[in-house]
């Protein structure tokens, strides 16, 4: 494991960015674009630099209701102030997530009564209105279409919710950010019911939890398609971005061919490559490891190890995972995605990223073997890192190509004083 070093560059790189804005940002700077789930309401000591220190500008949290409504109309919202208090010298901006039942109502089911949807709506509004100007982002629960709807599955009862919450929001707190469904993968049949009904009128973004035992890229259709979707559906005039808001692999045996190192590969890959499909806002899932079984996936999917080490810097041990997230702030944080340059076969990416006159780019293949690529009309000297931030050897432009070898590990490349690839601006 690499040695640890809390790095404050990607603060300073983010720091245009408005905490109080609201809403989704339709084009953002790339570290604007990176959050991830969190589990605790409380850091632990030391826990928030080690978290900011990759460079994220968001988390995204349970906002329980059973535990800030434990009496009938009466809210107790403090935790969540002081998650808030914790996240806010940081500049990271939280997606609370509207969540799940409350033993006070329908039975300790999942609001289906009139009475249980004036209820959960009515403490919506008064958490909405309680963080108002906070720069919280309101997710409508949590994979409604999976499991978490109690006691099961009913795409009806959910819709008549969010819609019930939508219009309160809408007459209350009408500045309020207000996203949904957090639907389990991309389920278009589901959206769908959910488009139809009208809750594009109250929704600012989609969000979608894009797993897959898959590559990252492969999301890339299903983007297409509910893009396809939301425009049959969407108020004209009404820009309706998508949002991965929870998406990660384990390092876990249990996924074939898994390993702390390729989960790296392919963080770097979902983040990217959802850039470079126009997705203004992805959530890693997740932060910590949840606990130490290596049979268990669930317990697999953070960036940093478990458990938490007192007295020691860093308090959470981490992955390659975290050095991968790390490492795009680092080189690319003030940058935008700009385009995926036609170079090679449609398994390779090379993409350009600008902040003003300056590039930047990523290279990585899906491939299966590595091969070389050979970019022409490029100038000069780059620097190469790799993908958990390690420096490789320089490249130089050899007769007006730039070569170099493409694998399933993103590259950085940056260009030195007269570097350039002049084939990006053509």
């Amino acid at each position: 494991m690499k040695s640890f070093i809390y790095s404050l560059a990607p603060l300073v790189l983010l720091s245009s960015m408005s905490f109080a804005k609201s809403g989704i940002p339709l084009n953002p700077s790339v570290s604007e674009s990176l959050g991830v789930d969190i589990h605790f309401k409380i850091p632990q000591p030391g826990e928030m630099p080690e978290l900011a220190a990759t460079g994220i500008r968001w988390v995204r949290m349970d906002f329980f209701w059973q535990e800030t409504e434990q009496a009938r109309r009466q809210y107790n919202f403090s935790a969540y102030d002081h998650l808030l208090e914790a996240l806010e010298p940081f500049h990271i901006r939280p997606i609370l997530i509207l969540d799940y039942t409350n033993k006070l109502y329908d039975q300790g089911l999942s609001p289906h009564t009139p009475a249980g949807r004036e209820a959960f709506t009515r403490w919506a509004v008064a958490a909405a209105q309680h963080f108002r100007g906070r720069g919280v982002v309101w997710e409508m629960y949590n994979e409604p279409n999976g499991y978490f709807w109690k006691p099961k599955r009913n795409d009806s009862d959910y819709i008549k919710l969010a819609l019930a919450v939508g219009e309160a929001l809408k007459e209350n707190v009408p500045d309020a950010t207000y996203i949904g469904p957090a639907g389990a993968l991309i389920d278009l049949a589901f959206l769908k019911q959910c488009f139809a009904a009208g809750l594009l009128n109250y929704w600012d973004a989609v969000s979608v939890h894009p797993y897959r035992q898959r590559i990252p890229e492969s999301a890339a259709t299903e983007y297409f398609e509910l893009r396809k979707l939301i425009a049959s559906y969407a108020p004209k005039g009404k820009s309706m971005p998508i949002v991965a808001g929870e998406w990660g692999y384990p390092s876990t045996w249990l996924w074939p061919g898994m390993s702390d190192s390729l989960q790296a590969n392919l963080l770097a890959r979902e983040f990217l490559s959802n850039l470079a499909e126009g997705i203004p806002l992805t959530i890693w899932y997740d932060w910590r490891n949840d606990g130490t079984d290596p049979n268990n996936q669930e317990e697999n999917f953070g960036l940093v190890e478990f458990p938490y080490q007192k007295g020691k810097k860093p308090v959470f041990e981490p992955k390659p995972a975290y050095f991968a997230l790390q490492t795009i702030s680092r080189i690319l944080g003030g940058y935008r995605f700009s385009k995926r340059l036609k170079i090679g076969n449609s398994q390779d990416y090379i993409l350009l990223f600008t902040k003003g006159q300056e590039e930047r780019f990523v290279v990585w293949t899906t491939a299966p073997q590595p091969h070389r690529v050979a970019i022409p009309g490029a100038r000069g000297r780059f620097t190469v890192t790799d993908a958990e931030g390690r420096p490789l050897s320089p490249l130089h432009v050899r007769q007006h190509e730039l070569k170099i070898t493409l694998t399933d590990a993103p590259k950085y490349l940056t260009p030195q004083k007269e570097g350039s690839l002049a084939y990006s601006n053509h």
